[in-house]
């Protein structure tokens, strides 16, 4: 079928050890899924039902130099576990989640907290707080058939070689296999997509020249550099 405009390029991400490419249909991410993170962002993190928001695919980018942000003056880093699914679903059992796992990556879900803060006030939604350009950069992926399904190890993010985040795969509230089963029921999950899975205590403001340094124990690492 002819389309009436230029198709847009695919959003793909390499994958650790293999020629062929992943790619990347829709990212998910649990909002405050650290109990630590969820206090320091002013919220009791009682095991409340998870809730989730959305970036476009067209956020993901590999690591490496990119331009700072437009529109904020207060961008900060969320390191996170990044599950890529190759296998979709509804309704999802818990018990068989993990067998729609192609793999794990590690990645940053950079924020402009101060249009954040200002949509929250106003009771406006956080799109432009979150799904801007390049918002999202992430690792190689790597097979789960590898190195299986982390469940602990420690995930942790330097700033010019300072620790501003660390803490532990197993602190999350809600385990991945958890948080795949319950977003299943809303929508139908579909090989590409991607889920985050929420960020240890610690977030802090980025500035231009500020090279970031992200490790997921067992899964791998992405460095990023903000141009000055």
């Amino acid at each position: 079928m002819a389309h009436v405009i230029e198709v847009p390029p695919e959003t793909t991400l390499p994958v650790e050890g293999e020629a062929g490419v992943f790619p990347v249909r829709r990212i998910w991410c649990v909002g405050r899924n650290y109990a630590d993170h969820a206090r320091e962002m002013g919220h009791d993190p009682d095991r409340e039902p998870p809730f989730f928001f959305s970036k476009p695919a067209t956020a993901a980018v590999p690591g490496g130099t990119l331009p700072f942000p437009v529109q904020t003056r207060d961008l900060h880093h969320e390191v996170e576990m990044v599950v890529a699914l190759g296998k979709g679903g509804r309704d999802i059992p818990v018990e068989q989640a993990l067998d729609h796992v192609y793999g794990y990556a590690i990645g940053l879900d950079m924020t402009r907290r101060d249009i954040q803060a200002e949509a929250k006030k106003l009771g406006r939604p956080w799109e432009l707080s979150k799904g801007f350009d390049q918002s999202c950069p992430i690792s190689p992926i790597v097979p789960a058939a590898r190195i299986g399904h982390p469940a602990r190890g420690k995930i942790e993010i330097t700033v010019n070689g300072k620790v501003q985040q660390t803490g532990d795969l197993n602190q999350m509230i809600w385990s991945v296999p958890e948080a795949i089963a319950y977003l299943s029921r809303y929508v139908e999950l579909l090989p590409g997509d991607l889920l985050m899975t929420g960020t240890p205590a610690g977030v802090s403001a980025v500035k231009p020249g500020d090279l970031l340094h992200g490790v997921c124990e067992g899964v791998g690492e992405i460095k990023v550099q903000y141009a000055g």
